[in-house]
């Protein structure tokens, strides 16, 4: 028998079977989800020793901890109380906050799906944070130029043209791995550095920079180009959006041929090929998917209102901010499936809405959030740590024939 190959037997009933002892069905999901939720926990234990290290007046106290180690102890535990409760009110301490949660996941989860497509392909794109800012180029633009319409023709026109250039800026990346070879992790962050100049190069010329000002910055975009949002409350029409795309990319990848490819290939492209699936085509049309999904989420970044007060935004140099990078995050921890994205998503919308809470009222570092969220990453990307950490976790190996004789004859 070759090697790789699982020996069989018969078992009552005349069927084959492993020689191994059956696993119960969904026991190694199970691990998957408790090791993710202990990477949380170590994520937010070593944030909070962070948070500990950087606090002068509390560590002041530990030069006194043999002698009042009550002090030390209780001054720690107040600081971390303090920091995480003003994280968790800041995030879903109200219905406010659950909804400003939820416009920080929206661009999050639609970036964040374009990573994982990529993912799913085989292709490691870094470029999202190029696409999304072709995609607020050109929401801005849509969205303060064209006026007189309603919102529901304004907006669809903002969000497929922004589509269609972040599409057009990943297939790029696209074509250039599929025709030429060239490595699409290069490709994507080369990318990332045109659209960021091409951005500043534009918001200093008379197409984007709002007249009379002489600072980078656009008009301000129309109402009707204004997400519509529940008053009160930062919960907006793109956050239905990205949960539409997640459904849109479960959609596509599990109950379509060209989902299929797109598996086929990024599993093993050789084999696609032997079976007769065009992979320079599927990299190419997989690109440019996740470009249009990088597109719509910087088309959020800059057609939701920035306050409760629903005021339109404005082109600037930062307008997406870090979606892009955080979208890497986003897919990794989310194991490039929607709904998986959709909660890491929302996991980071939360640290994002809670974090500026935190850092005010517990005086916590201001990239403690950030610090939180690479540590989450970091400890799922390390399953094999947190098993060692947590041993009861570890699947148990079977005991080889040769094991059992030697007992047997001892």
């Amino acid at each position: 028998m070759s090697e790789g190959l699982v020996e069989e037997k018969q078992v009552p009933g005349g069927s084959t079977g492993s020689a191994a002892p059956p696993k119960m069905p969904g026991s190694r999901a199970w691990v998957s989800v408790v090791v993710t939720l202990v990477s949380f926990l170590l994520a937010f234990v070593a944030g909070a020793v962070v948070m500990v290290l950087a606090d002068q007046e509390v560590m002041a106290k530990y030069a006194y901890f043999f002698n009042a180690p009550g002090d030390a102890l209780g001054a720690s535990w107040d600081k971390i109380s303090t920091a995480y409760g003003a994280l968790l009110r800041g995030s879903v301490g109200s219905w406010v906050r659950i909804t400003e949660t939820t416009a920080q996941a929206a661009p999050l989860i639609c970036a964040g799906l374009g990573v994982a497509l990529g993912f799913r392909a085989g292709l490691f794109n870094i470029g999202a944070q190029g696409q999304a800012i072709w995609g607020a180029i050109l929401g801005g633009f849509i969205g303060f130029t064209i006026k007189g319409l309603p919102w529901f023709i304004h907006i669809p026109i903002a969000l497929m043209l922004a589509m269609l250039f972040g599409a057009l800026w990943g297939a790029i990346a696209g074509f250039l791995k599929a025709k030429t070879g060239a490595h699409e992790v290069i490709v994507t962050i080369m990318l990332n550095y045109i659209a960021l100049y091409m951005l500043q190069f534009l918001l200093t010329t008379p197409l984007l920079q709002q007249p009379g000002r002489s600072d980078p910055i656009s008009p301000v975009v129309q109402f009707s180009a204004t997400m519509p949002r529940l008053a009160g409350t930062r919960l907006t029409l793109g956050f239905f959006i990205a949960l539409a795309a997640a459904a849109a990319v479960w959609w596509l990848l599990e109950r379509t041929t060209l989902g299929f490819r797109i598996r086929a290939v990024g599993q093993n492209p050789h084999a696609a090929a032997t079976a007769g699936m065009s992979v320079s085509r599927i990299t190419i049309i997989a690109m440019a998917i996740a470009g249009a999904l990088g597109g719509l989420a910087g088309a959020q970044a800059v057609l939701t209102p920035t306050l409760l007060t629903g005021y339109p935004t404005q082109l600037s140099l930062g307008i997406v901010g870090t979606v892009g990078f955080d979208a890497i995050t986003v897919a990794l921890l989310g194991r490039s499936r929607p709904l998986g994205v959709v909660l890491a998503g929302l996991l980071f919308g939360a640290l994002k809405a809670g974090g500026l809470t935190m850092a005010a009222q517990a005086q916590t570092p201001s990239d403690l959030t950030n610090l939180i969220q690479a540590l989450i990453v970091l400890f799922v990307a390390a399953p094999a740590f947190v098993l060692w950490l947590v041993p009861v976790l570890r699947e148990k190996k079977p005991r080889s024939a040769n094991t059992n004789a030697k007992a047997a004859t001892a």
